[in-house]
Order: structure tokens, then C-alpha cells, then sequence
């Protein structure tokens, strides 16, 4: 069950010190509906960061998130929680690594801290992009749902104390909710970061498009049952020379602001692909598709003319599509892709087990393979519960004659689980992060 949305943080009392750990190994209880670290752990972990230095945080607040309670019941509202949680985490490792805190402070609110070398304006843009991804079409029993976050920001001082840090945050996105129309604020009271302006920062992406500049890293898919390298998820990365490395999420989210989205799409499928047909030996490739993408009418022809340039072969690429991006227009979606699978793309159900895929939409679309969110797999080892979640949604796999993709693997003790539930392909930190180019093309198919 949910709490009392927009209760009362336990403020703050002084949490035992410990080592600063990352998000996915802090050392308190969990959340027990999201699985991420609680309000006790965030205080613990601003604590030991703010010795070391200077600490970014951004405190995200779901804008009268008690009306989706109130509408869907209590276990819509769970069900909402538990995808938003899941929305940040990834977002949050897309755009920092895995030593970002990402925890579960409230109802629904959600804390993001880094401790890595920023500008107020890098950490402003990516609270930005967090904004974009949460706010997605939510598919909810049969209906679309579009949450509002709110974003108090702030950069905190060497030595503040995490009480500090997160009573200025939470004051600051109660100001925000009484505030219509505006959906992020510095919590000291400063106006909107200095620097490079939206405008001369879309720029930047157009330029950077023009040059080769947006750079891309591969992460390696494996077989369950051999252990060779399977395939690789192309995962687009912009080194900017002022802002830093720029994730995907980011990127898109600059893109979306000047109407560049189709472009920028367009550009990474590209430059994958003609990657990857370089290779000596052949290799599958996976690609993101966005809700953009669907609904743009160009779509199918677009990515079948770049099949064409690049003498990429249709069968070795898979597109990975979320149910979220089909929600726009659905009957589109299905087209485009019909299209595509037509000529032999593989369409791949990306973070499946979250709770929103249905059966109409394995029946509708032509997918070949279910991609299992990380958050599926994570306790498949010790959890007998989710073995048998994990065992069911294979056996319905092979019914329809679809492959079974896991992602987010760590430990032997996961990979054995996998094999032996018979599921095909996998991929994590077990075996590898995301790569250069150059290190697929070494790799021994």
C-alpha cells in the first residue's frame, strides 16, 4: 500500500553515519512498493556526501497525485508509483551511473542527489529530462494517464547536513505546487540557471547532429545458454564541451524543445546502423523507438531507406518500443511497425513486467521478442514469488512464439535462474556495461 500521499517526511531525525553507498546498495530498508531506499537512507546518504563536498539534489513531487487515489483506487495508485520509480531510476542511470541516490522520500515525492562534478545548468537540464520521462502517457486500466511533476533543485553546501538540504528542497516544491504553470524552482531562491540559453543549446544539438558529434555506446546482449555475445543495444551519449556527458534522456529532451526529435532520432538509427554494418562479422542491433518516432507518418519509410544507405539487413534489427510510446496513437503505431516487420525488423515489447503491458497488445502487434525490465530480474534468485512471475512469462512467451529478453543482470546466481527457466538472452554488468564500438567489433561472436 501507498502512504498518505503528501504526508510528513520524519524530519528529520539524525540517521546513523554510514558509508556513502550507491542507490542500488543502500544500507537501510527498502521501500516496499517502489524497492528503492526510504526517507531514513536519503537523509544518511546527504549526510556522509555533503562532507566530501558540494552535492546536487532535486526533489520531484507528483502535482495532486492523491486525485489519481481517489480515481483508480489504492492499488492504481500503487501501480502508478511503482512505473514513475521505475521511470526515474532508469532515466537517472541513463544520464549519472549507478552511484546516483535515487530514493522514495514521501508518497509522491522522489529524491535524485549526485555527488559527480556538474554545472548548475547540466544538473537544471537533466532535471528537466527526468520531467519529460515521468510525465509520459501512464496507460492505467484501460485508460492514459499524464502526471505532472514538479522539481525543486538546489546545490548544496560542503558540510550541510541532509535535514538542511531537504528541508530547503521541501519548502521550495511547496511553493512550487501553488504556483500554476511553473514546474521547477532552485530551492535558494535563485533564478534559472546562467549560462547557455535553451535556444543556443538546441543549437549546439543541431550542430553537433551536422558533425558526427552525438556519440553513440553499445551495450552487449548474451545467449542464456552459451554465454556468446547475442547482440547490442546502440544507447546515444553527447560529450558537450561545456555541460559534460549528455544521456539520452537529456538529449531528447533538448531536441523536444526546438521540435528535433524525428531529426535526432533519425540521426542516431542512422549512425547505428552504419556502425554496425562495418563490423567484420555480422551482429543484431537494437534500437529505442520514442513515441515521437511512432507518431511521426515518415516513420517505416524513414528507417527502411536507412536499411537501404547503410546495407544494414532488416532481420539482424530489432526495434524496442515501451507500451507508453504506443499509447499516443496506437492504430499508427501498429501500422509502422506491421511495416517494418514486413521486411523482416524484429519488434521487441520493451520493459515488460512493469505492470502495463496487456494481451491486446501482444495480440495486435507483430512482437518477437519480450524485453523483462531489470526490476523484474532483480530478485528472481532468492524470491520464489518472482521466479514463478518469471517462469510464467516465459511459458506464455514460447505460446506466442516470442524470445525472452532479461535485462539488468548482476550475479551468477540471476544468470542460473535464467537458464534454467529457459530464457534466451540477457544482458547487465554481469557481463559487460555499455562499450565503444570498437570493443563490439573485437568481441568473438
Amino acid at each position: 500500500m501507498t502512504d498518505t500521499l503528501w504526508q510528513e517526511l520524519p524530519r528529520y531525525s539524525a540517521p546513523m553515519v554510514h558509508p556513502v553507498p550507491s542507490s542500488r546498495n543502500t544500507g537501510g530498508p527498502r521501500d516496499r512498493l517502489t524497492g528503492l531506499p526510504g526517507a531514513s537512507d536519503a537523509l544518511a546518504w546527504l549526510d556522509n556526501a555533503g562532507t566530501g563536498g558540494f552535492v546536487h539534489a532535486m526533489l520531484v513531487g507528483l502535482h495532486r497525485f492523491q486525485s489519481v487515489n481517489l480515481a483508480y483506487g489504492q492499488t492504481g495508485g500503487d501501480l502508478a508509483l511503482t512505473e514513475i520509480a521505475r521511470r526515474i531510476r532508469d532515466c537517472v542511470a541513463d544520464e549519472l551511473g549507478g552511484e546516483a541516490l535515487i530514493a522514495r522520500v514521501g508518497g509522491g515525492e522522489f529524491l535524485v542527489a549526485s555527488t559527480g562534478a556538474m554545472s548548475r545548468e547540466r544538473w537544471q537540464w537533466l532535471a528537466e529530462a527526468l520531467a519529460r520521462t515521468v510525465a509520459r502517457a501512464l496507460p492505467l486500466r484501460g485508460e492514459v494517464l499524464h502526471l505532472s511533476p514538479r522539481t525543486a533543485l538546489l546545490r548544496g553546501q560542503p558540510g550541510e547536513g541532509g535535514a538542511a538540504l531537504l528541508d530547503r528542497l521541501d519548502q521550495a516544491l511547496s511553493s512550487l505546487q501553488q504556483q500554476r504553470g511553473r514546474r521547477l524552482l532552485w530551492a535558494d531562491g535563485s533564478h534559472r540557471a546562467r549560462g547557455r540559453s535553451a535556444a543556443r543549446l538546441e543549437a549546439d544539438l543541431i550542430g553537433a547532429m551536422a558533425r558526427d558529434e552525438i556519440g553513440l555506446v553499445f551495450q552487449p546482449q548474451y545467449d542464456v545458454a552459451s554465454g556468446a555475445l547475442a547482440g547490442a543495444e546502440a544507447l546515444a551519449r553527447w560529450d558537450h564541451p561545456q555541460l559534460g556527458r549528455i544521456g539520452a534522456e537529456t538529449l531528447f529532451a533538448i531536441a523536444e524543445r526546438g521540435d528535433h526529435v524525428a531529426q535526432l532520432s533519425r540521426h542516431i538509427a542512422r549512425r547505428a546502423l552504419a556502425i554496425a554494418s562495418g563490423w567484420q562479422l555480422p551482429l543484431a542491433l537494437s534500437l529505442n523507438v520514442t513515441a515521437e518516432d511512432l507518431g511521426d507518418e515518415n516513420f517505416a519509410s524513414d528507417i527502411q531507406a536507412i536499411l537501404t544507405a547503410t546495407a544494414f539487413a532488416p532481420d539482424l534489427l530489432t526495434l524496442e518500443v515501451t507500451e507508453h510510446a504506443l499509447v499516443a496513437d496506437f492504430t499508427r503505431s501498429a501500422q509502422a511497425l506491421g511495416e517494418l516487420a514486413s521486411i523482416g525488423v524484429r519488434i521487441a515489447l520493451d520493459d515488460f513486467g512493469t505492470g502495463y503491458a496487456n494481451f491486446q497488445t501482444l495480440k495486435a502487434l507483430p512482437i518477437d521478442t519480450l524485453k523483462l525490465d531489470a526490476s523484474l530480474a532483480r530478485d528472481i534468485d532468492h524470491d520464489a514469488r518472482d521466479r514463478a512471475i518469471l517462469r510464467a512469462i516465459v511459458a506464455m512467451a514460447r505460446a506466442l512464439g516470442q524470445k525472452v529478453v532479461v535485462e539488468g543482470i548482476e550475479r551468477e546466481t540471476q544468470l542460473a535462474v535464467l537458464a534454467q527457466e529457459g530464457c534466451d538472452t540477457f544482458q547487465g554488468f554481469l557481463r559487460a556495461g555499455p562499450l565503444p564500438a570498437e570493443a563490439i567489433a573485437a568481441m568473438p561472436r
